[in-house]
Protein backbone atom coordinates (compact mmCIF):
# COMPACT_ATOMS: atom_id res chain seq x y z
CA UNK A 1 0.00 0.00 0.00
CA UNK A 2 1.21 3.53 -0.38
CA UNK A 3 2.79 4.97 2.62
CA UNK A 4 0.29 5.88 5.31
CA UNK A 5 -0.60 9.62 6.12
CA UNK A 6 1.80 11.93 7.86
CA UNK A 7 0.49 12.54 11.34
CA UNK A 8 -0.44 16.12 12.52
CA UNK A 9 1.90 18.93 13.69
CA UNK A 10 2.31 19.04 17.71
CA UNK A 11 -0.62 17.91 19.87
CA UNK A 12 -3.11 18.78 16.97
CA UNK A 13 -3.81 14.97 16.29
CA UNK A 14 -5.62 14.01 19.42
CA UNK A 15 -9.19 13.93 18.81
CA UNK A 16 -11.99 15.04 21.06
CA UNK A 17 -13.21 12.41 23.20
CA UNK A 18 -16.28 12.12 21.53
CA UNK A 19 -14.39 10.98 18.13
CA UNK A 20 -11.89 9.02 19.82
CA UNK A 21 -14.75 6.21 20.15
CA UNK A 22 -15.41 6.68 16.70
CA UNK A 23 -12.07 5.83 15.99
CA UNK A 24 -11.74 2.94 18.80
CA UNK A 25 -14.68 1.31 16.59
CA UNK A 26 -12.98 2.25 13.33
CA UNK A 27 -10.06 0.11 14.84
CA UNK A 28 -11.35 -2.34 15.63
CA UNK A 29 -13.46 -3.30 13.03
CA UNK A 30 -10.60 -3.53 10.79
CA UNK A 31 -9.39 -5.47 13.73
CA UNK A 32 -11.54 -8.32 13.19
CA UNK A 33 -9.94 -9.48 10.50
CA UNK A 34 -6.82 -10.07 12.68
CA UNK A 35 -9.46 -11.96 15.03
CA UNK A 36 -9.72 -14.50 12.10
CA UNK A 37 -5.73 -14.61 11.47
CA UNK A 38 -5.38 -16.22 15.04
CA UNK A 39 -8.81 -17.99 15.01
CA UNK A 40 -7.97 -19.64 11.74
CA UNK A 41 -4.24 -19.98 12.54
CA UNK A 42 -4.91 -21.76 15.71
CA UNK A 43 -8.71 -23.25 15.28
CA UNK A 44 -6.33 -26.37 13.37
CA UNK A 45 -4.77 -26.93 16.68
CA UNK A 46 -8.21 -29.14 17.61
CA UNK A 47 -8.38 -31.27 14.46
CA UNK A 48 -4.53 -32.06 14.19
CA UNK A 49 -4.80 -35.88 16.11
CA UNK A 50 -7.96 -36.56 14.23
CA UNK A 51 -6.73 -35.68 10.75
CA UNK A 52 -3.77 -37.97 11.59
CA UNK A 53 -6.06 -40.73 12.35
CA UNK A 54 -8.60 -40.04 9.59
CA UNK A 55 -6.51 -40.39 6.92
CA UNK A 56 -3.81 -42.63 8.40
CA UNK A 57 -0.62 -40.30 7.99
CA UNK A 58 2.85 -39.80 9.22
CA UNK A 59 4.13 -36.85 11.07
CA UNK A 60 6.11 -35.20 8.28
CA UNK A 61 2.89 -35.31 5.90
CA UNK A 62 0.83 -34.34 9.04
CA UNK A 63 2.80 -30.88 9.24
CA UNK A 64 2.83 -30.08 5.59
CA UNK A 65 -0.80 -30.47 5.78
CA UNK A 66 -0.85 -27.84 8.89
CA UNK A 67 1.82 -25.70 7.23
CA UNK A 68 0.82 -25.56 3.91
CA UNK A 69 -1.55 -22.72 4.89
CA UNK A 70 1.07 -20.94 5.47
CA UNK A 71 1.98 -20.65 2.07
CA UNK A 72 -1.26 -19.11 0.95
CA UNK A 73 -0.03 -16.50 3.79
CA UNK A 74 2.96 -15.43 2.10
CA UNK A 75 1.19 -14.77 -0.90
CA UNK A 76 -1.65 -12.84 0.61
CA UNK A 77 0.60 -11.39 2.46
CA UNK A 78 3.25 -10.15 -0.69
CA UNK A 79 -0.09 -8.98 -2.71
CA UNK A 80 -2.31 -7.51 -0.40
CA UNK A 81 -0.74 -3.98 -0.67
CA UNK A 82 -1.12 -3.35 -4.43
CA UNK A 83 -4.81 -5.03 -4.19
CA UNK A 84 -5.43 -2.69 -1.36
CA UNK A 85 -3.79 0.43 -3.77
CA UNK A 86 -5.79 -0.30 -7.00
CA UNK A 87 -9.49 -1.21 -5.27
CA UNK A 88 -9.10 0.78 -1.79
CA UNK A 89 -8.34 -1.00 2.08
CA UNK A 90 -12.16 -1.79 2.68
CA UNK A 91 -12.83 -3.83 -0.54
CA UNK A 92 -9.31 -5.86 0.07
CA UNK A 93 -10.93 -6.65 3.88
CA UNK A 94 -14.24 -7.79 1.76
CA UNK A 95 -12.16 -10.11 -0.54
CA UNK A 96 -10.21 -11.52 3.02
CA UNK A 97 -13.89 -11.75 4.84
CA UNK A 98 -15.24 -14.11 1.31
CA UNK A 99 -12.13 -16.00 1.36
CA UNK A 100 -12.70 -16.89 4.79
CA UNK A 101 -15.82 -18.29 4.22
CA UNK A 102 -14.77 -20.19 1.76
CA UNK A 103 -11.91 -21.73 3.23
CA UNK A 104 -14.32 -22.44 6.39
CA UNK A 105 -16.59 -24.01 4.45
CA UNK A 106 -14.43 -25.95 2.62
CA UNK A 107 -12.11 -27.05 5.56
CA UNK A 108 -15.50 -28.63 7.45
CA UNK A 109 -16.28 -30.68 4.27
CA UNK A 110 -12.93 -32.36 2.59
CA UNK A 111 -13.67 -34.98 0.15
CA UNK A 112 -9.73 -35.64 0.66
CA UNK A 113 -6.58 -34.57 2.04
CA UNK A 114 -5.77 -32.56 -1.15
CA UNK A 115 -9.48 -31.13 -0.69
CA UNK A 116 -8.54 -30.35 2.86
CA UNK A 117 -5.49 -28.71 2.09
CA UNK A 118 -6.42 -26.84 -0.61
CA UNK A 119 -9.06 -25.29 1.11
CA UNK A 120 -6.35 -24.76 3.87
CA UNK A 121 -4.33 -22.62 1.09
CA UNK A 122 -7.32 -20.41 0.57
CA UNK A 123 -7.56 -19.31 4.20
CA UNK A 124 -4.03 -18.54 4.44
CA UNK A 125 -4.69 -16.24 1.50
CA UNK A 126 -7.08 -14.46 3.38
CA UNK A 127 -4.98 -14.62 6.84
CA UNK A 128 -1.58 -12.77 5.02
CA UNK A 129 -4.21 -9.92 3.54
CA UNK A 130 -5.49 -9.19 7.05
CA UNK A 131 -2.11 -9.58 8.48
CA UNK A 132 -1.28 -6.65 6.25
CA UNK A 133 -4.39 -4.63 5.66
CA UNK A 134 -5.32 -4.00 9.75
CA UNK A 135 -1.95 -2.84 10.75
CA UNK A 136 -1.77 -0.49 7.74
CA UNK A 137 -5.56 0.45 7.71
CA UNK A 138 -5.56 1.29 11.42
CA UNK A 139 -2.30 3.34 11.00
CA UNK A 140 -3.89 5.37 8.46
CA UNK A 141 -6.95 6.40 10.14
CA UNK A 142 -5.06 6.93 13.64
CA UNK A 143 -4.64 9.81 15.33
CA UNK A 144 -0.71 9.62 16.11
CA UNK A 145 -1.07 10.09 19.91
CA UNK A 146 -3.32 6.85 20.13
CA UNK A 147 -1.46 5.08 17.06
CA UNK A 148 0.36 2.81 18.95
CA UNK A 149 -2.54 1.46 20.89
CA UNK A 150 -4.85 1.36 18.43
CA UNK A 151 -2.09 -0.37 16.27
CA UNK A 152 -1.83 -2.86 18.92
CA UNK A 153 -5.49 -3.52 18.29
CA UNK A 154 -4.34 -6.49 16.03
CA UNK A 155 -2.38 -7.94 17.90
CA UNK A 156 -4.90 -7.73 20.52
CA UNK A 157 -7.80 -9.26 17.87
CA UNK A 158 -5.25 -12.02 16.78
CA UNK A 159 -4.73 -13.19 20.54
CA UNK A 160 -8.78 -13.70 21.22
CA UNK A 161 -9.07 -15.24 18.23
CA UNK A 162 -6.28 -17.90 19.38
CA UNK A 163 -8.27 -18.11 22.98
CA UNK A 164 -11.99 -18.25 21.43
CA UNK A 165 -10.50 -21.21 18.84
CA UNK A 166 -9.06 -23.17 21.62
CA UNK A 167 -12.40 -22.14 23.96
CA UNK A 168 -14.30 -23.50 21.12
CA UNK A 169 -12.78 -26.57 20.26
CA UNK A 170 -12.61 -27.76 23.81
CA UNK A 171 -16.58 -27.12 24.21
CA UNK A 172 -17.31 -29.13 21.46
CA UNK A 173 -14.32 -31.81 21.95
CA UNK A 174 -16.44 -32.05 25.25
CA UNK A 175 -19.64 -32.11 23.44
CA UNK A 176 -18.22 -35.22 21.48
CA UNK A 177 -17.16 -36.91 24.64
CA UNK A 178 -14.03 -36.13 24.40
CA UNK A 179 -13.05 -37.57 21.25
CA UNK A 180 -11.66 -35.25 18.27
CA UNK A 181 -13.98 -37.71 15.68
CA UNK A 182 -17.01 -37.84 17.36
CA UNK A 183 -20.60 -37.15 15.65
CA UNK A 184 -21.60 -33.79 16.16
CA UNK A 185 -24.52 -32.64 13.84
CA UNK A 186 -23.71 -35.26 11.61
CA UNK A 187 -19.91 -34.71 10.83
CA UNK A 188 -17.00 -35.40 12.73
CA UNK A 189 -16.23 -32.81 15.95
CA UNK A 190 -12.83 -31.64 14.47
CA UNK A 191 -14.73 -30.72 10.81
CA UNK A 192 -17.52 -28.47 13.23
CA UNK A 193 -14.29 -26.49 14.53
CA UNK A 194 -12.74 -26.03 11.37
CA UNK A 195 -16.53 -24.61 9.87
CA UNK A 196 -17.33 -22.73 13.13
CA UNK A 197 -15.61 -19.82 11.38
CA UNK A 198 -18.05 -19.22 8.93
CA UNK A 199 -19.12 -16.83 11.99
CA UNK A 200 -16.63 -14.55 12.62
CA UNK A 201 -15.81 -14.40 8.56
CA UNK A 202 -18.86 -13.32 7.76
CA UNK A 203 -18.94 -11.17 10.96
CA UNK A 204 -15.51 -9.38 9.27
CA UNK A 205 -17.02 -8.68 5.91
CA UNK A 206 -20.43 -7.14 7.63
CA UNK A 207 -18.63 -5.16 9.18
CA UNK A 208 -16.31 -3.53 6.64
CA UNK A 209 -19.48 -1.71 5.38
CA UNK A 210 -19.22 0.08 8.30
CA UNK A 211 -16.30 1.64 8.47
CA UNK A 212 -14.64 4.68 6.04
CA UNK A 213 -11.95 4.12 3.62
CA UNK A 214 -8.75 5.24 4.07
CA UNK A 215 -8.26 9.12 3.91
CA UNK A 216 -4.98 8.51 1.62
CA UNK A 217 -6.79 6.26 -0.21
CA UNK A 218 -9.04 8.27 -1.40
CA UNK A 219 -6.92 11.25 -2.11
CA UNK A 220 -4.89 9.06 -4.22
CA UNK A 221 -8.07 8.55 -6.38
CA UNK A 222 -8.95 12.27 -6.19
CA UNK A 223 -11.92 11.97 -3.49
CA UNK A 224 -10.42 15.02 -1.87
CA UNK A 225 -14.11 15.83 0.01
CA UNK A 226 -14.60 12.58 1.43
CA UNK A 227 -11.34 12.33 2.54
CA UNK A 228 -11.84 15.48 4.36
CA UNK A 229 -14.80 14.27 5.59
CA UNK A 230 -13.37 11.14 6.88
CA UNK A 231 -10.00 13.44 8.85
CA UNK A 232 -13.15 15.07 10.41
CA UNK A 233 -14.43 11.99 11.68
CA UNK A 234 -11.33 10.38 13.00
CA UNK A 235 -9.16 13.79 14.06
CA UNK A 236 -12.42 16.24 14.83
CA UNK A 237 -13.44 19.87 13.45
CA UNK A 238 -10.83 21.35 15.59
CA UNK A 239 -8.17 19.98 13.23
CA UNK A 240 -7.29 22.50 10.28
CA UNK A 241 -8.55 19.82 7.46
CA UNK A 242 -7.57 21.71 4.92
CA UNK A 243 -4.02 21.91 6.13
CA UNK A 244 -3.99 18.62 7.06
CA UNK A 245 -5.28 17.19 3.30
CA UNK A 246 -2.47 19.78 1.85
CA UNK A 247 0.25 18.14 4.19
CA UNK A 248 -1.00 14.34 2.96
CA UNK A 249 -1.33 15.37 -0.46
CA UNK A 250 1.88 17.03 -0.68
CA UNK A 251 4.14 14.16 1.00
CA UNK A 252 2.16 12.33 -1.15
CA UNK A 253 3.32 13.80 -4.64
CA UNK A 254 6.87 13.87 -2.89
CA UNK A 255 6.81 10.02 -3.06
CA UNK A 256 6.04 7.16 -5.63
CA UNK A 257 4.41 4.19 -5.42
CA UNK A 258 7.28 1.57 -3.96
CA UNK A 259 8.18 -1.57 -5.69
CA UNK A 260 10.53 -4.29 -4.93
CA UNK A 261 12.84 -2.40 -7.02
CA UNK A 262 13.32 0.29 -4.27
CA UNK A 263 13.86 -1.98 -1.69
CA UNK A 264 17.68 -2.96 -3.56
CA UNK A 265 20.62 -1.48 -1.74
CA UNK A 266 23.89 -2.64 -3.21
CA UNK A 267 25.31 -6.00 -2.34
CA UNK A 268 23.34 -6.98 0.28
CA UNK A 269 19.97 -7.11 -2.24
CA UNK A 270 18.08 -5.06 0.27
CA UNK A 271 18.63 -2.14 1.74
CA UNK A 272 19.45 -1.98 5.35
CA UNK A 273 16.04 -0.89 6.79
CA UNK A 274 13.98 -3.73 4.95
CA UNK A 275 16.57 -6.36 6.47
CA UNK A 276 16.03 -5.21 9.82
CA UNK A 277 12.03 -5.81 9.47
CA UNK A 278 12.48 -9.17 7.78
CA UNK A 279 15.00 -9.73 11.02
CA UNK A 280 12.06 -8.96 13.12
CA UNK A 281 9.76 -11.08 11.42
CA UNK A 282 11.91 -14.49 11.33
CA UNK A 283 12.37 -13.83 15.33
CA UNK A 284 9.23 -13.56 16.35
CA UNK A 285 8.91 -17.08 14.10
CA UNK A 286 11.46 -18.95 15.20
CA UNK A 287 11.43 -18.77 19.25
CA UNK A 288 8.73 -20.75 18.12
CA UNK A 289 5.82 -19.35 18.77
CA UNK A 290 3.27 -20.95 17.24
CA UNK A 291 3.94 -24.30 18.38
CA UNK A 292 2.36 -23.19 21.41
CA UNK A 293 -0.85 -22.63 18.98
CA UNK A 294 -0.63 -25.39 16.05
CA UNK A 295 0.50 -27.82 18.11
CA UNK A 296 -0.29 -27.63 22.04
CA UNK A 297 -2.47 -30.43 22.52
CA UNK A 298 -0.79 -33.07 21.07
CA UNK A 299 2.29 -31.94 22.54
CA UNK A 300 0.41 -32.24 25.43
CA UNK A 301 -0.94 -35.43 25.20
CA UNK A 302 2.70 -36.35 24.02
CA UNK A 303 3.55 -36.50 27.80
CA UNK A 304 1.03 -37.76 29.16
CA UNK A 305 -2.02 -35.20 29.53
CA UNK A 306 -5.16 -36.78 28.66
CA UNK A 307 -7.12 -34.89 25.69
CA UNK A 308 -9.71 -33.22 27.71
CA UNK A 309 -7.21 -31.39 29.80
CA UNK A 310 -4.85 -30.65 26.66
CA UNK A 311 -7.42 -28.77 24.80
CA UNK A 312 -8.15 -27.01 28.17
CA UNK A 313 -4.53 -26.34 28.44
CA UNK A 314 -4.19 -24.86 25.24
CA UNK A 315 -7.27 -22.50 26.31
CA UNK A 316 -5.29 -20.95 29.75
CA UNK A 317 -2.16 -20.80 27.43
CA UNK A 318 -4.40 -18.85 25.20
CA UNK A 319 -5.87 -16.80 28.10
CA UNK A 320 -1.67 -15.62 29.17
CA UNK A 321 -1.15 -14.38 25.35
CA UNK A 322 -4.37 -12.08 25.82
CA UNK A 323 -2.95 -10.83 29.33
CA UNK A 324 0.30 -10.52 28.08
CA UNK A 325 -0.80 -8.61 25.03
CA UNK A 326 -3.06 -5.89 27.24
CA UNK A 327 0.24 -5.20 29.20
CA UNK A 328 2.17 -4.49 25.54
CA UNK A 329 -0.81 -1.96 24.31
CA UNK A 330 -0.67 -0.52 28.21
CA UNK A 331 2.74 0.37 28.00
CA UNK A 332 3.26 0.40 23.77
CA UNK A 333 3.44 4.07 24.05
CA UNK A 334 4.77 4.75 27.82
CA UNK A 335 8.16 3.06 27.62
CA UNK A 336 8.50 2.21 23.84
CA UNK A 337 8.29 -0.49 21.40
CA UNK A 338 12.42 -1.61 21.67
CA UNK A 339 12.25 -1.92 25.79
CA UNK A 340 9.76 -4.28 25.49
CA UNK A 341 11.16 -6.00 22.91
CA UNK A 342 14.48 -6.92 25.11
CA UNK A 343 12.08 -7.15 28.37
CA UNK A 344 10.08 -9.68 26.81
CA UNK A 345 13.71 -11.45 24.84
CA UNK A 346 14.99 -11.93 28.40
CA UNK A 347 11.56 -13.67 29.53
CA UNK A 348 11.25 -16.05 26.76
CA UNK A 349 14.46 -17.12 27.15
CA UNK A 350 14.15 -18.35 30.63
CA UNK A 351 10.81 -19.66 29.95
CA UNK A 352 12.27 -21.92 26.57
CA UNK A 353 15.48 -23.19 28.84
CA UNK A 354 13.10 -24.29 31.61
CA UNK A 355 10.61 -26.22 28.62
CA UNK A 356 13.81 -27.41 27.64
CA UNK A 357 15.07 -28.78 30.58
CA UNK A 358 11.44 -30.59 31.52
CA UNK A 359 11.09 -32.62 28.37
CA UNK A 360 15.07 -34.06 29.07
CA UNK A 361 13.15 -36.26 31.37
CA UNK A 362 12.34 -39.65 30.21
CA UNK A 363 8.73 -40.56 30.10
CA UNK A 364 7.51 -42.91 33.22
CA UNK A 365 4.44 -45.00 32.31
CA UNK A 366 4.08 -42.66 29.42
CA UNK A 367 3.83 -39.48 31.32
CA UNK A 368 6.89 -36.99 32.90
CA UNK A 369 7.80 -37.03 36.25
CA UNK A 370 5.67 -34.88 38.37
CA UNK A 371 8.25 -32.14 38.67
CA UNK A 372 9.33 -31.72 35.29
CA UNK A 373 5.55 -31.89 34.29
CA UNK A 374 4.77 -29.10 36.66
CA UNK A 375 7.82 -27.07 34.97
CA UNK A 376 7.35 -27.83 31.77
CA UNK A 377 3.17 -26.50 32.02
CA UNK A 378 4.50 -23.45 33.98
CA UNK A 379 7.52 -22.58 31.72
CA UNK A 380 5.14 -22.89 28.50
CA UNK A 381 2.81 -20.26 30.09
CA UNK A 382 5.76 -17.89 31.12
CA UNK A 383 6.87 -17.81 27.33
CA UNK A 384 4.00 -17.23 26.27
CA UNK A 385 3.32 -14.41 28.38
CA UNK A 386 6.49 -12.92 27.72
CA UNK A 387 6.25 -13.13 23.93
CA UNK A 388 2.61 -11.32 24.31
CA UNK A 389 3.75 -8.55 26.22
CA UNK A 390 6.56 -7.72 23.74
CA UNK A 391 7.31 -9.47 20.21
CA UNK A 392 3.53 -10.69 19.60
CA UNK A 393 2.78 -6.56 19.70
CA UNK A 394 5.92 -4.67 18.73
CA UNK A 395 6.54 -6.54 15.54
CA UNK A 396 3.43 -5.79 13.89
CA UNK A 397 3.69 -1.93 15.29
CA UNK A 398 7.36 -1.85 14.22
CA UNK A 399 6.40 -3.22 10.37
CA UNK A 400 3.74 -0.30 10.40
CA UNK A 401 6.24 2.44 11.54
CA UNK A 402 9.98 2.13 10.73
CA UNK A 403 9.92 1.94 6.81
CA UNK A 404 10.41 5.60 5.15
CA UNK A 405 7.40 6.80 2.95
CA UNK A 406 8.81 5.53 -0.31
CA UNK A 407 9.58 2.26 0.95
CA UNK A 408 6.91 1.47 3.06
CA UNK A 409 4.14 -0.85 0.88
CA UNK A 410 6.72 -3.10 -0.89
CA UNK A 411 9.04 -3.26 2.80
CA UNK A 412 5.97 -4.17 5.02
CA UNK A 413 4.90 -6.64 2.26
CA UNK A 414 8.33 -8.37 2.34
CA UNK A 415 8.36 -8.36 5.77
CA UNK A 416 5.16 -9.97 6.01
CA UNK A 417 6.19 -12.60 3.52
CA UNK A 418 9.08 -13.34 5.35
CA UNK A 419 7.27 -13.65 8.51
CA UNK A 420 5.04 -16.16 7.18
CA UNK A 421 8.10 -17.88 5.55
CA UNK A 422 9.56 -18.46 8.84
CA UNK A 423 6.39 -19.51 10.75
CA UNK A 424 6.10 -22.17 7.69
CA UNK A 425 9.53 -23.53 8.25
CA UNK A 426 8.70 -23.84 12.38
CA UNK A 427 5.18 -25.29 11.67
CA UNK A 428 6.45 -27.71 8.96
CA UNK A 429 9.64 -28.45 10.82
CA UNK A 430 8.09 -29.39 14.78
CA UNK A 431 6.23 -32.88 14.51
CA UNK A 432 9.80 -34.41 12.83
CA UNK A 433 12.27 -32.49 15.25
CA UNK A 434 9.85 -33.84 18.48
CA UNK A 435 9.96 -36.73 17.10
CA UNK A 436 13.49 -36.81 17.08
CA UNK A 437 14.24 -35.07 20.45
CA UNK A 438 11.86 -32.48 21.99
CA UNK A 439 14.38 -31.18 24.46
CA UNK A 440 16.62 -30.16 21.74
CA UNK A 441 14.12 -28.94 19.89
CA UNK A 442 13.58 -26.36 22.37
CA UNK A 443 16.71 -25.43 23.04
CA UNK A 444 16.94 -24.39 19.14
CA UNK A 445 14.12 -22.13 20.21
CA UNK A 446 15.91 -20.88 23.46
CA UNK A 447 18.53 -20.17 21.07
CA UNK A 448 16.92 -17.86 18.77
CA UNK A 449 15.02 -16.15 22.30
CA UNK A 450 18.47 -15.39 23.24
CA UNK A 451 20.24 -14.15 19.74
CA UNK A 452 16.88 -11.68 19.05
CA UNK A 453 18.61 -9.80 22.42
CA UNK A 454 21.99 -8.15 20.67
CA UNK A 455 20.01 -7.93 17.54
CA UNK A 456 17.69 -5.91 18.65
CA UNK A 457 20.77 -3.73 20.85
CA UNK A 458 22.40 -3.26 17.86
CA UNK A 459 20.13 -2.25 14.91
CA UNK A 460 16.24 -1.50 16.00
CA UNK A 461 15.85 1.84 16.38
CA UNK A 462 12.84 3.03 18.27
CA UNK A 463 9.91 4.67 16.95
CA UNK A 464 7.71 6.16 19.56
CA UNK A 465 6.55 9.43 19.39
CA UNK A 466 7.75 9.79 15.80
CA UNK A 467 5.54 10.83 12.57
CA UNK A 468 5.24 8.11 10.07
CA UNK A 469 6.52 11.13 7.39
CA UNK A 470 9.88 11.12 9.74
CA UNK A 471 10.98 8.00 9.14
CA UNK A 472 13.80 6.88 7.48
Amino acid sequence: MTSTAQAPQSGSGSPHPEHLGHVIFIAAAAAMGGFLFGYDSSVINGAVEAIRSRYDIGSATLAQVIAIALIGCAIGAATAGRIADRIGRIRCMQIAAVLFTISAVGSALPFALWDLAFWRIIGGFAIGMASVIGPAYIAEVSPPAYRGRLGSFQQAAIVVGIAVSQLVNWGLLNAAGGDQRGKLIGLEAWQVMLGVMVVPAVLYGLLSFAIPESPRFLLSVGKRERARAILAEVEGEHVDLDARVDEIETAMRREHKSTFKDLLGGSFLFQRIVWIGIGLSVFQQFVGINVAFYYSSTLWQSVGIDPTDSFFYSFTTSIINIIGTVIAMIFVDRIGRKPLALIGSVGMVVGLALEAWAFSYDLVDGKLPATPGWVALVAAHVFVLFFALSWGVIVWVFLGEMFPNRIRAAALGVAASAQWIANWAITASFPSLADWNLSATYMIYAFFAALSIPFVLAFVKETKGRTLESMG
